[in-house]
């Protein structure tokens, strides 16, 4: 039986994507569930797989084949977006350059993703300083997926076997939090994130909400009774939709080995409250995946490491984890 054909964007070239995408490429496990296309530069894989002493990439598709013969390609590959010069940049330093070209891969995933030519994409990680150089003000990945795709909601989704989180607000200042939630944007987030647990599980999940505040405001005591006025409205709204639902819970106490065991997801107000906990229990492991689109889209759960790349010192867990999770959606 064919195996789904996964987009695997290959990153700011300057990161660690290059060599986690050849990991990727020579990985055997991934081919018994999937077939990984890197939507990158085969020359700057070259160079990469020089510098680091990882395998090269065996077989190079150019656009024209791509559009002639996607439908047949049965293993693992590079889909060659010349245009990058492979040999004009410095791995590791931040630049235009390199944000544009790993912008360029990422537009390219969504086309094939929006004309069906692959199953699902999943993305190793931009540098949001190299884009904001290149001119393209999107914050991060879920921003540029949801625009593309002209998604009417979409949240980001961090899956592992250890805990699983959504985020009501992600790229922004804490001091912005509490006037970008709402009842309708806090409900929109927990029935994003119930139907995608009962996709991946099978079963009817069970949700805990997060207070924004410490100990959950505390009755009013800290705060602007954002716990009251907003979360419990929209708490109650999905329980009235059906949704097995409890919160809003202290932060501080949300995470504890029995309440991860018992909940299947946690709604995090805003970005540290869940990456937190994630990374410090799932960081090789966690996938992060944007709900409410159109397409299916997982992503690596770690940065560009520009600190140690080229240098053969990352691991590519989270990125083999990102095509598993969005070949099993696309299943």
């Amino acid at each position: 039986m064919p195996k789904p054909l996964i987009a695997v964007t290959m990153g700011d070239p300057a990161g660690v994507g290059p060599e986690v995408c050849l990991q990727l490429l020579a990985n055997e496990e991934v081919r018994e569930f999937a077939t990984p296309v890197v939507f990158g530069d085969a020359r700057l894989l070259s160079r990469c797989a020089r510098q680091t002493n990882l395998p090269a990439p065996k077989r190079i598709i150019s656009e024209i084949e791509w559009a002639e013969k996607c439908a047949s390609i049965d293993e693992p590959a590079v889909l060659d977006l010349f245009g990058f010069d492979a040999e004009d940049f410095t791995p590791g330093t931040v630049s235009a350059k390199t944000g544009a070209a790993g912008y360029r891969y990422v537009e390219k995933s969504i086309e094939a993703a929006m004309a069906k030519q692959v199953a699902a994409v999943a993305t190793a990680p931009l540098n949001k300083e190299a884009l904001r150089a290149a001119g393209i003000m999107y914050p991060g990945h879920t921003e540029i997926f949801a625009d593309k795709t002209g998604a009417e909601r979409a949240c980001m989704f961090q899956y592992s076997d250890e805990v699983r989180a959504s985020f009501v607000t992600v790229h922004c200042g804490y001091h912005e939090v509490p006037g970008l939630l709402t009842k309708e944007r806090i409900l929109d987030v927990i029935e994003l994130t119930a139907d995608a647990m009962r996709r991946i599980r099978g079963t009817k999940p069970k949700i805990a909400v997060l207070g924004l505040n410490p100990h959950a405001g505390e009755n009013g005591l800290f705060g602007n009774r954002e716990e009251e006025r907003i979360i419990i409205p929209a708490i109650e709204a999905a329980r009235e939709r059906g949704i097995t639902i409890e919160g809003p819970l202290p932060p501080d106490t949300a995470f504890l080995p029995a309440k991860r065991r018992s909940t299947d997801a946690f709604i995090c107000m805003y970005h540290d409250q869940g990456h937190i906990p994630l990374k410090a229990l799932a960081f090789d492991t966690a996938v992060n995946t944007t709900l409410g689109l159109p397409i299916i889209r997982t992503s690596v759960d770690h940065g560009t490491a520009c600190d140690i790349a080229w240098q053969g010192r990352a691991t590519g867990s989270s990125l083999v984890e990102a095509v598993r999770l969005a070949a099993k959606m696309a299943a």
